[in-house]
């Protein structure tokens, strides 16, 4: 009856450990950083911000899709599949024309990694112009 429960138990672990190898196996999407505060900036201030991405996973990463908030913000990102192991960028622009107070321009990116969505974003505090 012992050698039953141990052989459980063993079997048990292995199916777990089995799980988890499955489900971090992919494409992973990992970014150097998610957000980048620019502080205090003027009205009608044009400003952008390259963000770094790796896929960390060991199939191709595909983006298919990157959608913002707005149309304040802009975006330019990789229309061809990541390698394993491999960098890239998305430049994200955002004009703060006829925008007051603190902003946080959100992009959703949507991909074939095991976390499907990840948003970046710009946050900045847009004040008034002086004349």
């Amino acid at each position: 009856m012992k050698k039953l429960g141990i052989l459980l138990t063993v079997f048990v672990m292995v199916f777990a450990f089995n799980a988890i190898a499955q489900e971090q196996s992919g494409a992973v999407l990992t970014f150097k950083e998610k957000s980048i505060d620019f502080g205090d900036i003027t009205q009608g201030d044009k400003v952008e911000h390259t963000f770094e991405l790796t896929n960390t996973g060991s199939t191709p990463l595909i983006i298919s899709n990157v959608a913002v908030t707005c149309g304040c913000t802009a975006t330019s990102w990789p229309k061809e599949p990541i390698a394993p192991g491999k960098s890239s960028e998305i430049k994200v622009s955002f004009n703060s024309a006829g925008k007051m107070g603190k902003q946080n321009s959100v992009v959703r990116i949507y991909s074939n990694a095991s976390e499907p969505i990840e948003k970046v974003s710009l946050i900045s505090n847009v004040l008034p112009k002086t004349k």
